[in-house]
């Protein structure tokens, strides 16, 4: 029995797994400047980590995967790299599409996607349309994404409704904002990753994240292994989740 089997083992006899798992992939233009290569040589490692990623959440029976592929933030990289990060997105998706369905996950995006060119929305929708009847994994990624956008564009649709008498006074609560949200249909993260050790949000599912356990490891997200994903996993099992109550 290798490594990795030893720590799914291991993970699988604990048993209470996150529901959802959300991802910050971290690190991909580090991993590339360190081998003297450029930025989309590190994109395009990266990708390879996101399919053994979304291989072994799907073996773990894991529900739901949140990747954050590319923030409204993303777009003041230069134009060659935004360019050669979509052409990506593109040959990925049309690559991967068939193993997707045949493996029974369901892809689903949160974020403006309809801000993105005409080939790349529709190769997006294409995948998600094959998929939407998929059972296993939902493989949710957050492209186009802001947390403060998602937020602005929620209390806008609320100002709305409201006006248009569908919200009442004293109606609007947690529960109902949140059906507002690109994630309506989501439930909110257990677990969030950072690859790469920065310490912070990067304005990344700001409001779903209150309660969410957070794990930062070091290690750049092309290099991000399998091993490393348990390891997260376990740490996660280890801890005691109190949500302001006491133990």
């Amino acid at each position: 029995m290798t490594e990795d089997e030893k720590l799914k083992e291991k993970i699988l006899k604990k048993g209470n797994l996150p529901n959802h798992i959300a991802i910050i992939m971290d690190g991909n233009g580090r991993w590339a400047k360190k081998r003297g290569l450029p930025r989309i040589a590190g994109h395009r490692a990266g990708v390879k980590t996101v399919k053994r990623i979304v291989r072994a959440s799907g073996e773990l029976n894991l529900n739901y995967l949140t990747l954050y592929t590319f923030s409204k933030e993303n777009w003041k990289r230069p134009k060659e790299e935004v360019s050669a990060i979509m052409n990506l997105l593109y040959e990925t998706t049309k690559r991967e599409m068939n193993e997707l369905d045949e493996n029974n996950v369901r892809l689903i995006t949160t974020g403006r996607i309809e801000e993105l060119s005409p080939r790349k929305k529709e190769i997006l929708e294409k995948a998600m349309e094959r998929t939407k009847d998929n059972t296993s994994l939902t493989l949710n990624l957050a492209l186009n994404y802001s947390g403060r956008m998602e937020i602005l564009d929620a209390v806008k649709r609320i100002i709305k409704d409201a006006q248009q008498g569908k919200i009442e006074d004293g109606q609007l609560d947690e529960k109902l904002f949140s059906s507002y949200l690109y994630t309506k249909d989501l439930p909110d993260p257990d677990l969030l990753i950072r690859t790469s050790g920065e310490m912070r949000l990067s304005n990344f599912l700001l409001w779903q994240t209150s309660y969410t356990e957070l794990y930062v490891t070091d290690v750049l997200w092309p290099d991000f292994s399998v091993k490393d994903f348990y390891e997260a996993i376990l740490d996660f099992q280890e801890r005691e989740r109190r949500f302001g109550k006491v133990s």
